[in-house]
């Protein structure tokens, strides 16, 4: 059977090439500086309110977001590697669900079974044969990946319909720079907080046709979703409003969104 594979040791037990820079570091700082640094980032998280809900967990306490002050580091060719996979692969999955809404082509080459699509809970007829901009319907993929090896990823699940967590990965590198700003010396990361900016400008791309300046808005299930708090963050981060369904009504095919 095959070993995991260790992100930071080769086989040998020594550092791999990409990790040397933080071994070195990380075996200087002692226990107790490191627990101490924990300690003060579940602090800072909780005051701040970056937290998360599990549902069906009994207790219903919220949690803080899952900080780990030993980073996964990726070198740029394995990143620039997994970007070209990922891209290729929403752009196949707009591709499929533009032909299942559309031409039926995979259905009627009997690739994927008819009744599986149709008997599927979240196929909506209605949106057959409806034309979306750019024919675009997932804006935003959650996709979770595993490592199988150097240089060897695999799909574990592609999240299309709400995925969640993106504030959270922005946040705990905003702790990682304030506890360890060292570390960012000793390695030139690729930037991440320009995340949210990136978010409006995709949405923005999709606006319908005739409409020069399209409104954003973040629809929420209310604060007791336990995603509230990304909701909360991506809205103030973006500039835009934070609504739920009661906020909003149709009329003459138009989406409104209510002031008072």
């Amino acid at each position: 059977m095959k070993s995991p594979y260790n992100e930071m040791f080769d086989e040998h037990g020594a550092p791999r090439a990409h990790y040397e820079a933080f071994h070195t570091w990380l075996g200087n700082q002692s226990q107790a500086l490191m627990s101490l640094k924990r300690a003060e980032a579940d602090l800072i998280f909780r005051r701040v309110g970056i937290t998360f809900a599990v549902y069906g967990d009994d207790l219903g306490a919220e949690r803080t977001i899952p900080f780990d002050e030993v980073p996964r580091i990726f070198t740029a060719k394995e990143w620039s590697d997994l970007e070209s996979g990922l891209r290729q692969r929403v752009t196949a999955l707009n591709h499929f669900i533009h032909d299942v809404y559309h031409d039926e082509a995979i259905i009627k080459a009997g690739i994927i079974p008819a009744e599986q699509i149709f008997n599927n809970a979240q196929y909506r007829p209605e949106m057959r044969h409806v034309e979306v901009p750019r024919n675009i319907y997932a804006q935003i993929a959650g996709i979770d990946i595993v490592r199988a090896g150097e240089g060897e990823f695999y799909v574990l699940e592609d999240n299309l319909r709400v995925p969640s967590g993106v504030s959270y990965m922005v946040e705990d590198r905003k702790m990682m720079m304030r506890l360890f700003p060292d570390l960012f010396q000793r390695y030139r990361v690729a930037p991440v907080e320009h995340y949210p900016d990136l978010l409006l400008e995709c949405l923005k791309s999709v606006k319908p046709e005739g409409i020069k300046k399209p409104n954003v808005v973040v629809l929420t299930p209310g604060m007791f979703n336990s995603a509230y708090f990304e909701h909360t963050y991506l809205a103030q981060q973006m500039g835009v409003e934070l609504v739920e369904g009661k906020d909003l009504f149709v009329k003459d095919e138009e989406v409104f969104m209510r002031t008072t």
